[in-house]
């Protein structure tokens, strides 16, 4: 059995809720947390907070610092493609695990030029990003996923329809003949319409009831995974480490998966 953590961390921004976008920022929080749940794969998304201009900082900072604080995990990391319109939000994936990861990818994810207002200014989207690897458990080899869709629904838009994100993330899962696990911030205000799309394509998420989002009651965020792995358990954690909720899920491989 092997146990993943998928969380959106905030760049380490604590949930006060009087107080929801200035809490404090508190990495050693964010690894504590990871920690507490014993987990073998951690996917993390909004691991830095995009700067000014895109501005991508080399090495990123909360990373190295987890990186660094977590030894006893393999490690990577990939900011989406640098845009000068990046909005001072998270920004970035992360995945660790306790086995080495192998061929690394990262596929980028292109958002659809949709205008909207922010702070006065009309601009549009910048890209999203995916990554993955490959890992080894209990010497069977499966494939990791991590991806932070774009959140249509504070567009005024839904995801139906502008689908190509989605429809992306399922070309690459159709490809995948392991194990394979998908996590992340899918950004769906309504969840049925993606769980239905990647059951389809043979996943199935570990659950869609418990909100995720601290901010408004949505399910944001899955952990997929593919009839060679089986769930044993999961749960959602109530925790103030981020504006989202820490979700575990326990899994062992399939009877007769390779």
């Amino acid at each position: 059995m092997f146990r993943i953590l998928q969380f959106n961390m905030q760049f380490g921004m604590g949930w006060d809720a009087k107080a929801p976008d200035s809490g404090p920022i508190d990495i050693k929080a964010t690894v504590g947390e990871i920690r507490r749940h014993k987990p073998d794969i951690v996917l993390l998304q909004e691991v830095e907070h995009a700067q000014i201009g895109g501005v991508q900082v080399d090495p990123p900072p909360n990373y190295s610092r987890m990186k660094e604080a977590l030894p006893e995990f393999d490690s990577w990391f990939s900011y989406p493609k640098a845009d000068p319109r990046e909005l001072p939000f998270g920004i970035g994936l992360a995945i660790f695990s306790r086995t080495p990861l192998i061929e690394k990818l990262r596929i980028d994810v292109p958002s659809p030029a949709i205008e909207f207002v922010f702070r006065g200014r009309k601009t549009t989207p910048t890209d999203r990003v995916m990554i993955g690897a490959k890992t080894l458990v209990n010497g069977r080899e499966i494939q990791i996923y991590n991806v932070h869709l774009l959140a249509f629904f504070m567009l005024g838009m839904s995801s139906t329809m502008f689908p190509w994100q989605r429809d992306l993330v399922a070309d690459r899962l159709d490809a995948s003949d392991l194990p394979t696990i998908l996590g992340g911030d899918f950004n769906v205000s309504q969840d049925d319409p993606i769980v239905e799309q990647f059951a389809e394509h043979g996943y199935a998420t570990v659950q869609h009831k418990v909100p995720t989002w601290r901010r408004q009651a949505f399910v944001l965020d899955h952990i997929f995974y593919n009839t060679r792995l089986r769930c044993v358990r999961h749960y959602v954690e109530n925790s103030t480490v981020s504006d989202h909720l820490p979700l575990v899920a326990d899994f062992d491989l399939a009877d007769g998966a390779p």
